[in-house]
């Protein structure tokens, strides 16, 4: 099923929407980690925290969510296929394991901490606060560079496909160029 012009194009300015405002915020993730990891003011770091809790609890999910299902629409709505080219399903994959990270990794790493500041606590274990924004980042980065760049070409189920048109217009080729006038 392919979709008409104007709701690819929707779907598309969804899509590129979501991506960006999720790159967006796993950048203000890392910042205010780095600023909770750095700092000597305890307030800083309780701020920095619960301003980390607050975009993990209200944003990730839902931009997660917002990219991976307008992505999935795209590639299963156009040319490109999910199966057919291998930036599409490298995107794919890796946009499904960041959104179900975020969902089991990221929030409640987030909310641990959230709730050790809370009582007055030091953060313990700062790698994990950090962890997560930054590996998201390079994720989003590379998918970025893959959406641009488009490298890699055709999986296996894309060249048979593309082997099966080839075929097939050169037959509508040649039985165009038979047919004979009449009369």
């Amino acid at each position: 099923m392919k979709l008409r012009r104007p709701a690819r194009r929707a779907t598309l300015v969804v899509h590129v929407i979501g991506a960006a405002c999720w790159l967006g915020l796993t950048l203000g993730l890392v910042a205010l980690a780095l600023t909770a990891i750095t700092t000597d003011s305890s307030a800083a770091v309780e701020a920095a925290v619960r301003s980390m809790k607050v975009f993990a609890d209200w944003l990730v999910l839902p931009l997660a969510l917002i990219t991976l299902v307008s992505g999935l629409v795209l590639s299963l709505g156009t040319q490109w296929g999910l199966a057919r080219h291998r930036w599409v399903y490298t995107k794919f994959w890796l946009t499904l394991a960041t959104t179900t990270a975020s969902a089991f990794a990221l929030r409640p790493g987030v909310d641990e901490s959230a709730a050790t500041v809370a009582v007055g606590d030091p953060i313990t274990d700062t790698a994990d606060l950090i962890a997560g924004p930054l590996v998201s980042l390079g994720a989003y980065l590379f998918m970025t560079a893959l959406s641009v760049l488009k490298p890699w070409g055709l999986t296996r189920r894309g060249q048979k496909q593309r082997g099966q048109k080839e075929r097939a217009s050169a037959h509508k080729r040649v039985d165009a160029e038979d047919v004979r006038q009449t009369a």
